[in-house]
């Protein structure tokens, strides 16, 4: 496959989208016509595109500062950015990368104030390029990363076209870096992106690179050619077509279809030969001799070898292949002195090269480089190993302590619930208390008001008609009047425990009007609350009810309390009710809660409610409640 590598960066110039218009007559109109510094900068600039187009680098520099000059004295910033990343693109044609850097980031300076963001990617992706002639990967892919975005966000042919390019270029990176399924992932991106437009020349591109990928795995790789060759046939374009015939060739040899591979390099061959492209002659044949070699058909193996030696003899890409073939097909044919002299053509050419010398200077500046750069890539890649562990070792603390903090979350969370649940459940149970309570106290109040009180008032009702109609001596007088005397006692009682019980007033006309009523039955009791009156909950009124008859009932009984102060005050969300009595107190520390008032509790606490106590002894007890409405 390092021959279809060698037809891949062959076929790259192929790819340049200038229009191949006559120089000459441009720089005419340049030179005699009187245009606009406007038009001068757009000649220039077209001028410059199609000299670089050309590797004509020396004469588009040139057009490049001169369209700068009339740019600079417009003070035309968009063509000002256009001719700095020219004049860079030169440099970089040069291998002049440093000054190339300089010249692009000149004219991202430029793009990026005027917010020409198509000029700012285009830029990017030169710097990527430039980066990546370097094999300064991570920084290559940086600058492709930056411009990627920009042309993805683009609806337009020109924005997917560009997203292949950059996807591509990631994929060659990735592939230089020996990561086949990175870059088999993005050439993949780019051939989705490029199947939808009708570009044809980005489509050549991306199914070379991807069928270069697929070298040991054939079906793929002729899938691939098939598809390069289709669109090179389409627009005419027979280099592209040639050497996608020969990556057929190589895929149907691979296939053991040595029949089918001997066609395609025979029809390369007469492409390249058509054309007169001796690149394209030299290949073909190496690509029938490797078919020959797979078949053990030396005669034949060897005389395509020498055909190809024979179009060139200095040839680099491919003299290794066609001295091998040369010197294994005539060792199998017993030819001795042809085989020894082409095995020493092998070894010079493997030992000395070639004898220019600059290009040795070159080549041996580049390993220079290359092992420099490989060992600067190497320890970046350890520092990048070391910092990856540091962040792993960080991000496994931090789960590690995030799994802990989210388990002590769940249990205090799994207690505040139990917790509340508990609450809700003594609440419902203590809220079901007490309609019990209520339901219980109505059915006893009524039982005897309408019951017992009944009875009683028959009673006396009898009595008083006997003591009209019998005659009774003084002496029983006396003691008759004294048991209807109890009798009416009984009966007022009856109807105040009636009444205490379950307060017909409560229910009929609300809260204030219960608790006068009951601090007047009371000497020591005294009423006070604040304008305006008001009805709220019928459950929260019984329960502020009870409270207050509890309260008074603990002040007379226990505190001994001469004078009791009952104040009631109810505003749009709460209502207060405050019990003060002058009795003797106690102390709140030591003194145990009856149960009276852990009832009160329990009652206030079903409706969200809470009671306050402050007493000591000898200064009398306050009580304060506060129940929401």
């Amino acid at each position: 496959m390092k021959k279809l590598t060698c037809i891949l960066f062959f076929l790259l110039p192929l790819f340049l989208h200038a229009q191949q218009t006559n120089v000459d007559s441009l720089v005419n109109v340049l030179n005699t016509q009187k245009l606009t510094v406007l038009e001068q900068c757009k000649l220039n600039f077209k001028i410059c595109e199609i000299l670089l187009s050309g590797a004509d680098g020396e004469k588009s520099m040139a057009f490049a500062k001169r369209g700068l000059a009339f740019a600079e004295k417009e003070n035309n910033k968009t063509y000002i950015s256009k001719f700095y990343d020219w004049i860079g693109r030169v440099y970089g044609t040069r291998g002049i990368n440093d000054t190339a850097v300089i010249y692009f980031n000149k004219s991202l300076e430029v793009a990026k104030e005027i917010k020409d963001k198509e000029r700012e990617a285009c830029i990017y992706i030169n710097l990527g390029v430039t980066y990546r002639s370097e094999s300064n990967y991570s920084m290559a892919l940086e600058y492709y990363m930056k411009a990627l975005p920009i042309y993805e966000s683009m609806d337009s042919k020109n924005g997917k076209i560009n997203c292949s390019i950059i996807l591509t270029n990631i994929a060659n990176i990735h592939s230089a870096m020996k990561n086949k399924k990175q870059a088999l992932y993005y050439l993949e991106k780019a051939k989705t992106i490029i199947e939808s437009t009708d570009d044809q020349k980005e489509k050549i591109r991306v199914y070379f690179h991807l069928g270069a990928m697929y070298e040991n795995e054939p079906e793929k790789l002729l899938e691939n050619m098939q598809k390069v060759y289709e669109n090179a046939l389409a627009i005419g374009e027979k280099i592209s077509q040639g050497a996608s015939l020969q990556g057929m060739s190589v895929a149907y040899g691979q296939m053991g279809n040595y029949e089918k591979a001997i066609e395609c390099a025979e029809r390369s061959l007469s492409l390249g030969k058509e054309i007169g492209n001796k690149r394209l002659i030299i290949d073909s044949y190496v690509a029938l001799s490797s078919v020959y070699f797979d078949q053990g058909k030396w005669k034949e193996c060897d005389a395509v070898s020498s055909k190809a030696w024979e179009v060139d003899t200095t040839d680099l890409g491919s003299g290794y292949e066609t001295l091998f073939g040369i010197t294994y097909s005539n060792i199998y044919l017993n030819n001795k002195n042809k085989a020894a002299t082409f095995l020493k053509k092998f070894y010079d050419i493997i030992q000395k090269g070639p004898n220019d010398e600059k290009l040795q200077e070159d080549l041996a500046n580049m390993e220079v480089k290359y092992e420099t750069q490989k060992k600067e890539i190497r320890i970046a890649a350890l520092e990048k190993e070391r910092k990856l562990y540091i962040i792993l070792g960080i991000a496994v603390v931090a789960a590690l302590l995030f799994g802990l903090g989210l388990l002590f979350y769940r249990h205090r969370l799994s207690i505040q619930k139990q917790k509340q649940l508990e609450q809700e459940n003594e609440l419902i149970a203590a809220r079901s208390a007490l309609d019990a309570e209520k339901a219980e106290r109505e059915i006893i109040a009524r039982d005897l008001h309408d019951g017992v009180g009944a009875m009683l008032s028959v009673v006396k009702n009898n009595m008083n008609i006997m003591k009209s109609y019998s005659v009774i001596d003084n002496k029983e007088v006396d003691y008759f009047n004294k048991a209807l005397d109890g009798v009416d006692k009984s009966i007022v009682e009856l109807r105040r425990v009636a009444h205490h019980i379950m307060p017909a007033v409560l229910m009929e006309k609300g809260l204030f009007a219960a608790l006068d009523d009951f601090c007047r039955s009371i000497p020591e009791a005294e009423f006070h609350y604040t304008d305006p009156e008001c009805r709220f909950d019928s459950e929260k009124e019984l329960v502020l009810y009870r409270c207050a008859y509890e309260l008074v009932n603990n002040a007379m009984k226990h505190a001994k309390a001469t004078k009791i102060e009952v104040h009631l005050n109810v505003d749009e969300t709460k209502a207060y009710l405050s019990v003060v009595d002058n009795g003797c107190g106690f102390d709140l520390q030591n003194a145990p809660q009856g149960m009276g008032i852990k009832n009160l509790r329990t009652r206030l606490s079903a409706f969200g409610g809470n009671m306050d106590i402050y007493s000591g002894p000898g200064k009398g007890t306050e009580v304060n409640v506060e129940l929401t409405r």
